[in-house]
Order: C-alpha cells, then structure tokens, then sequence
C-alpha cells in the first residue's frame, strides 16, 4: 500500500468588508450598507428599522454595473415603503402619535408648564402637550416611557406571577434590534416605543420576556408557555411584523 496525501484544500478569499454609500431616493438621501456574502446567491435588498438606511446584500464577485442596475429596478419600491415610514413622523401641532394602537392628535396647548396628557375631545383622542414647540417631540417622548413603564411593570409582575419566577429588574431602553430581552439572572429590558402599539401587543412582549425567565430558548415549550400568558400571541407577532418598523420610524429628536 503506497502512501497518499489528499489534494489541500483552496482556501476561500475572504470578502472585502462591507462598504457604506449613499444613495438618492427621491430626494432623499440615504446610508446603504453593501455586504458580500460567500454564501449568498442571489441580491437581496432590506429596509433597516425605522426606513433610516438600506442594507445590501450580494454574491461575493457581481459587477459593481449589477449592483446599480438592482437598485434602479427598485426605486419604485423604496419609494412606496419609504412614503409609509414618513407619514409616521409629525410630531408637531396638529400632527398624529400612536398611544396604545390609537391614534392621538397633538395639541400644542401653548403653556410653559403642565404635564402631557392624553385626554378625549369630542370623541377625538387627543395628546395634550405644552411646553416650547422644539420641545414637543421630546415631550412626547417622556410621556410614552412613563406609559410603557406603567404598563409594563403591571404586565411583567402579573405574568411572573403566574409562573412563579422572580424579576430581577425592568430596564427601559431605545433598542432597534429586538423589542425586549431577558437576561440568565432575571433582569428584563424592553423599547419603550411598544407604548405606541395596541394593549394586546404589548401584553405579548411582556409574557415573551417573562417566559424566559423559565424557557431560555425559543423552543416549542417557550412558545407553549408564551401563549398560555398571552392568548393573543400569534396575533401579535403578526401585528409587530407588519408595523414595528413604523413605530421605529417616528422621531422624537
């Protein structure tokens, strides 16, 4: 028997890091990532969280011709999704916040002082907001955290209670990547934007987080138990699926 050696294998080019542009979309100009991937076989074109930036990503090797020939096939959608995350951003006087799925007309109410509230006019929700006009975004700000903080603290203790786990602590914070988090030790953070999104949404987020507390994983079990705190779960992955993006696209400055 004569001794062999196996063929070395070549070894892959790494790709080049990914590079950043801009790029015009009806006059708007915006950041776009473009990643080359050794695995990827086809362009693929995403929207980033909130319709602030574009991400790309190609074959390792296309043409940069290619590269610009996809995007001009796409203007047209980039419009149409981008349109939707603008009309989400006005807060101003007579402009429109979402507080709990409903949507509140801003009043600007003219007064250096006095706190924000929601309140209904002639059947009409109403964000009442004193303070300079700059102010306003900010304002509204701080009125949804405290929203969230209510609403989450009384979900997350109910919840809890109902698997018998301890919170360590809850964490407010303004995260694009995932709406909510749980750490091994019991601390729970969540984005205080899921104050702008309907009651049963929110429920949702708070039984997810709490369902690690006893499932770290997404395993069938976790989703089990998921649902058995929040009945509405399925239905509200779908609404965030459809709608957390906007919530995301609204600018407090």
């Amino acid at each position: 028997m004569f001794p062999s050696a196996r063929k070395p294998r070549k070894a892959l080019k790494a790709p080049p890091p990914p590079e950043r542009r801009e790029i015009d979309i009806n006059g708007r100009a915006l950041p776009l990532t473009i990643k080359r991937d050794l695995r990827a076989t086809r362009l693929t074109l995403r929207i980033e969280p909130g319709g602030r930036a574009l991400r790309m990503t190609v074959p390792n090797g296309i043409a940069e011709r290619d590269i610009r020939e996809f995007l001009a096939r796409h203007q047209g959608w980039l419009m149409t999704k981008l349109a939707k995350f603008r009309s989400t951003n006005e807060l101003e006087d007579g402009g429109y916040v979402m507080i709990r799925g409903v949507a509140h007309r801003i009043e600007a109410t003219g007064r250096l002082r006095g706190l924000t509230e929601a309140v209904i006019v002639e059947d009409e929700a109403v964000l009442r907001v004193g303070g300079m006009e700059e102010s306003i975004p900010r304002r509204i700000s701080d009125f949804l955290k405290k929203e969230a903080r209510l609403e989450l603290d009384r979900l997350v203790a109910v919840h809890a209670g109902r698997i018998g786990k301890r919170v360590k602590s809850l964490t407010l914070r303004d995260t694009r990547s995932r709406w909510g988090s749980c750490s091994a030790d019991g601390a729970l953070s969540f984005s205080w934007r899921i104050a702008m999104a309907p009651p049963h949404v929110i429920d949702y987020l708070a039984a997810h987080e709490v369902a690690h507390l006893r499932e770290m994983n997404h395993s069938p079990a976790f989703w089990s138990l998921c649902t058995q705190l929040c009945p509405a779960t399925e239905e509200a992955k779908r609404w965030l699926k459809r709608n957390g993006s906007l919530l995301h696209a609204v600018d407090f400055g």
